[in-house]
């Protein structure tokens, strides 16, 4: 990890060069983590820009309670060990003669901010204060490449979330008789047994006219012979987020059912399809919105086509009627059109995928034939 984390600093120091900073405050967990390894509640990063030998390149600040975690995940950089992490990165910033500071303006308060500014102003003792400049979301942007040990974690989550529901419908776990919160506790529970160390989200068990209920909560409604069963559920593997979604039908599927999954089927393939690099999201998005729109349904598809995935389970790009940019290759994206007949049930089919320099990668395997169980 620290060879991937050093060349994941180095581009985020590439790019606060180019904007003219000194040094970048990265106080975002996630971010961190992505930076260095580490994966402890209470850490942040100055990475700076130009580094001299009294000053390092990079210093990663924690508190006393991860000495000892910081010292085996976040081997080459220097610590510094202090209960007020960020104040204490700051002032050694002002240290380091920092003119210019980069800061993630959407993950601090504004109380956080106004204290970031008192402590520069306290730490400069009435020399020069740094210029506080926000980097927006640049390590997110980042992030939104992944590399093949990222791809190997989502691979592995998605073939611990696949493997779970195969043992579940094999089991006979998904049958009449049963609630969804029943449903979705075993799943959660297969999916650790099966080495997961956590769901990726609050697993979706919507059964009946509460499958027309996109992210329906599940609750003590009891599953019935002729329900649509829609599943929405990942694994986390190290770090990294699974997605998938699968709709089936107990015992016996109507001609209406089966209209509307294959509409819904038909829709989800040509999202597929239009996964390529350099892809307008919003053409990706409108390639399977059109297939829903023509058939009449379109009123029932009422969100984005999909998202990015990776250590959240919801990150850039966004894939939508409202996104903005282009896909490129390593990025890993959920494509998941659906069809909601409020009171009546609903379909939902989706995929994690990376997209990659020929036909995208898909990694949630699990049949998208309309399963009757």
């Amino acid at each position: 990890m620290s060879a991937r984390a050093a060349a994941r600093r180095d581009a985020l120091r590439a790019t606060a060069a180019e904007r003219g900073l000194d040094a970048v405050l990265v106080t975002n967990l996630l971010n961190v983590r992505y930076l260095t390894g580490f994966t402890g509640s209470n850490g942040a990063l100055l990475v700076r820009t130009d580094p001299s030998p009294a000053h390092p390149a990079d210093l990663f600040g924690t508190d006393g309670r991860y000495t000892t975690q910081a010292a085996a995940q976040v081997p080459d950089v220097e610590v510094l060990v202090d209960r007020g992490t960020v104040p204490a990165l700051a002032r050694a910033a002002v240290r380091a003669g920092t003119g210019r500071l980069g800061f993630e303006s959407h993950e601090l308060t504004v109380d956080g901010l106004e204290q970031l500014r008192r402590v520069l102003a306290d730490a400069a003792a009435g020399g020069t204060v740094p210029e506080l400049e926000s980097i927006r979301r640049a390590v997110e942007a980042q992030r939104a490449i992944k590399d093949d040990g990222e791809i190997e974690a989502l691979r592995r989550a998605c073939a611990v979330a696949d493997q779970a529901l195969a043992e579940l419908a094999a089991e006979g776990a998904l049958r009449a008789g049963r609630t969804e919160l029943e449903v979705g506790r075993e799943l959660d529970a297969r999916m650790l047994a099966l080495g997961a160390e956590a769901p990726s989200f609050e697993t979706i068990v919507a059964a009946g006219a509460n499958s027309a209920i996109p992210h329906h909560r599940p609750d003590a409604t009891v599953l019935r012979d002729g329900d649509f069963l829609k599943l929405d559920f990942g694994a986390t593997v190290d770090g990294y987020h699974s997605d998938m979604t699968r709709t089936v039908v107990l015992k016996h599927a109507a001609d209406w059912q089966r209209e509307i999954y294959a509409l819904v089927a038909e829709s989800q393939a040509a999202g597929r399809a239009a996964l390529a690099v350099g892809a307008e999201v919003v053409a990706v998005d409108a390639a399977s919105r059109d297939v829903i729109a023509q058939a009449g349904h379109g009123e029932h598809f009422t969100h984005g086509l999909g998202h990015g995935v990776g250590l959240e389970i919801h990150e850039a790009p966004g894939i939508g009627p409202l996104g903005a940019g282009t896909l490129a290759a390593g990025m890993a994206v959920t494509v998941e059109p659906g069809v909601y007949l409020p009171g009546h049930g609903g379909v939902r089919i989706e995929d994690t995928l990376i997209v990659t320099d020929d036909a995208p990668e898909l990694l949630t395997l699990t049949s998208k034939e309309l399963l009757v169980l």
